[in-house]
């Protein structure tokens, strides 16, 4: 993981540590946003025609401020923490060749020193990658010039850190991380934190009935793995458990995948990554909050082993399913993830997975499809205004429900005589397996939402923000958010 380290410092901009300074901008044609405290710095921003336009960035010789090598970036006419956090990391993804950043905040945008510091960590980061020649590194180190404590860099770092983890966890060719690598992944990275894991084999697997998870593995040589992580600490506010889509490999199976769309579906494990990186980050910060974590982790491979349409698995709540497309196999393993997490009663279930195409259809590549009940996904959706994460609520039509019956098994997994909707489908079929608050039959089910990032786990466009081509670490924050949230409401 390379990140840059973060700190915090009251020294007068830039400092005499530093190797480069960004100073972090409003509209400057704006009345209210002045670089009049900068000495020649608006006379030499005029003279290039740079405006403060919202993440324009632009390499400025000011000598008046400094003499260090100078990058401006603007917020816009309109600043708000989503538009610092985003000029702060399309500043530091932008500036290469530099050790140490110091960063600063132009006169009147001083509150929002806490966004500033979290895309600095978040627009630092890079996957080292395996070019013969890597591109110039990005800044190893940024102090930010400004009034904060240290807990808002610790969460900053925290939150940094958890993003970088799924970006890093997806961007592994799937030759180098089978399930059994990515559930050591799992466990290597919160060995230095206060949290219990448990790796469950194939063999413990089948004695246990999780026919979902060895159903989609099967036709693998390289058998599957259920990854439980638990941070448990004294007196927890809530019980949250979060599981998470871990497909290292997604051929389709034997509804095998055209070749275009088999490129990137290494990405298929985000939901997992995400999952785990959310935990650690809680973790980290030692929120007083309870959090579970269920990776589901398996390759989908074709194969003389592999399950064929109109194949029936029988998952680990006894439901039996009749698989009706090998392609729509994460809704199979997360069906097993959801029961597990279910018997341990949590007072609310989170399911991560880039689950169909569907959502791609219907909401491109940057919202999240938000599914659930409507109490807890309207929780949710508030954790996510507040990170600043693009979200979408998208209906569990009952109507739909008659489209899962099948004539041999209690479900089918895929209608494929009508796939429109698929999406809400999937929701659908997610939702048979969440279980009760309690033993009792007549006990409510527990509160849940599925979150679809088919579509916002990846970006192939131009870089934007602190977001670059590649795994995007969607919902990892909103998730740390959600989990905050629910002990300051406690």
């Amino acid at each position: 993981m390379t990140l840059p380290a973060l700190s915090r410092t009251t020294d007068s901009f830039p400092g005499s540590a530093a190797d480069a300074a960004v100073l972090v901008v409003p509209d400057i044609a704006d009345s209210t946003a002045s670089v009049a405290s900068y000495p020649g710095l608006a006379e030499s921003l005029a003279a290039i025609g740079f405006t403060g336009a919202a993440s324009a960035f632009a390499r400025v010789y000011a000598p008046e401020v400094t003499s260090l090598p100078l990058a401006v970036v603007g917020v816009g006419a309109s600043p708000t923490a989503e538009a610092v956090r985003n000029a702060v990391g399309a500043a530091l993804r932008t500036l290469t060749g530099f050790e140490t950043v110091s960063l600063t905040l132009a006169p009147g945008l001083e509150e929002f020193a806490d966004a500033a510091a979290e895309g600095a960590v978040l627009g630092g980061h890079r996957f080292d990658g395996y070019k013969a020649d890597p591109p110039k590194p990005r800044a190893r180190a940024v102090a930010l010039h400004a009034d904060i404590d240290d807990s808002t860099v610790a969460r900053a770092t925290a939150v940094g850190e958890a993003v970088a983890l799924v970006k890093d966890l997806v961007n592994v060719p799937a030759e180098w991380q089978s399930p059994e690598q990515l559930a050591q992944s799992a466990a290597d990275s919160v060995a230095d934190l206060d949290v219990s894991v448990e790796i469950l084999d194939e063999k413990a697997l089948a004695e246990q009935g999780f026919g979902g998870i060895l159903g989609v593995g099967q036709g693998s040589d390289r058998p599957p793995r259920l990854v439980r992580l638990d941070y448990s600490p004294a007196d927890p506010q809530r019980h949250i458990a979060l599981v998470g889509k871990g497909i290292t490999f997604d051929t389709g199976g034997l509804s095998l995948k055209p070749a275009a769309s088999m490129v990137g579906m290494k990405f298929d494990m985000a939901g997992a990554a995400t999952a785990l990186a959310a935990l650690r980050a809680i973790a980290a910060l030692r929120l007083p909050v309870r959090v579970t974590a269920w990776l589901c982790i398996t390759d989908n491979m074709p194969s003389g082993r592999a399950i064929r349409p109109g194949d029936v698995l029988r998952m680990l709540d006894g439901t039996t399913v009749e698989v009706t497309n090998t392609d729509a196999e994460g809704r199979l393993v997360l069906a097993d993830g959801l029961v597990a997490a279910s018997r341990e009663h949590p007072d609310v279930i989170i399911d991560v997975a880039t689950l169909t195409g569907a959502i791609i259809a219907a909401l491109g590549h940057r919202y999240t499809g938000v599914f659930g009940d409507d109490e807890t996904v309207t929780e949710f959706l508030a954790a996510a205004s507040s990170s600043d994460e693009l979200v979408w609520h998208m209906p569990l039509p009952e109507h739909m429900e008659d489209l899962m019956d099948s004539p041999i098994a209690d479900l089918q997994n895929a209608n494929m005589g009508d796939r429109m909707g698929g999406a809400s489908y999937a929701g659908l079929f997610l939702r048979r397996f969440i279980g009760r608050t309690s033993d009792a039959a007549d006990a409510p089910r527990i509160p849940w939402v599925h979150l679809d990032i088919a579509g916002s786990s990846e970006h192939s466009g131009a870089p934007y923000g602190f977001i670059e081509k590649g795994p995007t670490g969607a919902m990892v924050r909103s998730i740390i958010a959600f989990a905050d949230a629910s002990h300051q409401e406690a």
